[in-house]
């Protein structure tokens, strides 16, 4: 063998030699981890509900429902604003009684009835929500029981002192 040929076979062997037969262990393929979903903002509150009654009368019955209900804690109120500010379970809120326009409701007099923080954003978790069914279950009975009391007073004789 020439000593050229003799070059030629070792950088042979040594090319090779270099290119490996045995593949590279596997790099375990990640589970494409789930896209952050973007957080929306809340924009109805769960258990938010209707009621076929004035904004006044439907504002008074939560106010008897909401004093008289075993773990709701009754802060305060605000009739201007169609308020009760409570605390249920360590959350704090407002429970909002609003009449709907004549354009929403075709004429008949509804009342909304939700729950917003106290920065007045809705607020949708367990506890605003067990407070809200609550009120739908109990706001028509409490309705009337309200406006029969309401009839009641109006019905009574001023009494009027002696002269």
């Amino acid at each position: 063998m020439s000593m050229r040929g003799a070059l030629l076979a070792s950088g042979l062997v040594l090319l090779v030699s270099a290119c490996r037969t045995t593949p590279e262990p596997a790099t375990p393929a990640r589970p494409e981890e789930p896209a952050e979903r973007p957080v929306l903002p809340v924009t109805v509150t769960r258990g938010e509900f209707t009621l076929p009654a004035d904004k006044l009368d439907v504002w008074n019955a939560v106010g008897q429902i909401v004093v008289n209900a075993h773990g709701v804690e009754y802060l305060g109120r605000a009739q201007m604003l169609d308020l009760y500010s409570l605390r249920y379970r360590g959350v704090e809120f407002f429970v909002l009684t609003k009449a709907m326009t004549a354009a929403e409701t075709g004429n008949v007099t509804r009342t909304r009835v939700t729950a917003r923080t106290p920065a007045g954003k809705p607020i949708d978790n367990d506890a605003t929500a067990e407070v809200l069914h609550m009120l739908q279950r109990a706001l028509p009975a409490e309705v009337e029981r309200v406006r029969a009391q309401q009839a009641k007073q109006k019905k009574k004789p001023v009494k009027r002192g002696k002269s």
